[in-house]
C-alpha cells in the first residue's frame, strides 16, 4: 500500500487535533500535531520573558530550540522542548494567547516547516495545522479544510477547558477565536487559507464520529 500523506488545515477550535489523532489511529498513520510545535515555542518564550513579548525575544529562543514528538504506551502524543515534557504546559490559556503572535514570525515558521517536512518524508503521516496543504506539504495526497462556526468552536473549546478544570467564559473564548482567525488569515507568512485542491468539511452540525467517518472515507477513497 502506498504510504500516503494527509494534510488537515483549519481555524482555531475546529477540532483538527482531536479528529486528526483519531483518524491517524484508525488508519495506522503517524500523527503530527504542528500546532503543538508552535505552542512549544510559545511556552519556552514565556519561560524566559514577561508579556508583552517582542520578535527579538522569540528569535533568541528559537536559535537553539529542540522540539521532539513522541508517543506514550497508550498512543498519546507527547511533546518535548529541549528534552522537557511540556505536553500539559503548552495547553494553558497563557500559551494559547501567545501562539498566533509566535507563529506569525517568518523565522519561526521556517524552522518549524523544516522540521515538519522531515517528519513527513517517509509517508503514512497525518499532519494538521494552519498551512499544511498550502505550504508545508503542498503535494499531500489528501487535503482537508476542517472548519465550523465561531459559536460552535467557542462552545467546544469552553467544554474542553472546563473539563480540564479551567473557569472560562464562552463569549471571551469566542472573541479570542475570532481575533485568532483574523491574525492567522492576515499574517504575511503562510496565512491560513483553504488550498485550492482541499476538500471543505464544515463540522458545525456534525458529531465527532461523523467527522471521523467522513475523513476515513476520504482517505480510503
Amino acid at each position: 500500500m502506498k504510504k500516503s500523506v494527509i494534510a488537515i488545515d483549519g481555524p482555531a477550535g475546529a477540532g483538527k487535533s482531536t479528529i486528526a489523532k483519531m483518524a491517524a489511529k484508525k488508519l495506522n498513520y503517524i500523527y503530527i500535531d504542528t500546532g503543538a510545535m508552535y505552542r512549544g515555542v510559545a511556552w519556552l518564550v514565556l519561560q524566559k520573558y514577561q508579556v508583552p513579548i517582542n520578535t527579538a525575544q522569540v528569535l533568541s529562543v528559537i536559535e537553539d530550540i529542540n522540539i521532539r514528538l513522541a508517543y506514550d504506551d497508550n498512543g498519546n502524543m507527547l511533546i518535548f522542548v529541549n528534552e522537557q515534557d511540556v505536553s500539559t504546559e503548552i495547553r494553558t490559556p497563557e500559551v494559547t494567547a501567545l501562539v498566533s503572535q509566535v507563529a506569525a514570525i517568518s523565522e519561526v515558521r521556517q524552522k518549524m516547516v523544516e522540521l515538519q517536512r522531515k517528519m513527513a518524508q517517509d509517508g503514512s503521516v497525518l499532519m494538521d495545522g494552519r498551512d499544511i496543504g498550502t505550504c508545508v506539504l503542498p503535494n499531500a495526497d489528501l487535503k482537508i479544510y476542517l472548519t465550523a462556526s465561531a459559536d460552535e468552536r467557542a462552545n467546544r473549546r469552553a467544554k474542553e477547558m472546563r473539563e480540564k478544570g479551567y473557569d472560562v467564559d464562552v463569549e471571551e473564548i469566542k472573541k479570542d477565536i475570532i481575533a485568532r482567525d483574523e491574525a492567522d488569515m492576515q499574517r504575511e507568512v503562510s496565512p491560513l487559507k483553504k488550498a485550492d485542491d482541499a476538500i471543505l468539511l464544515d463540522t458545525t452540525k456534525m458529531t465527532i464520529d461523523e467527522v471521523l467517518q467522513e475523513i476515513i472515507r476520504l482517505a480510503n477513497a
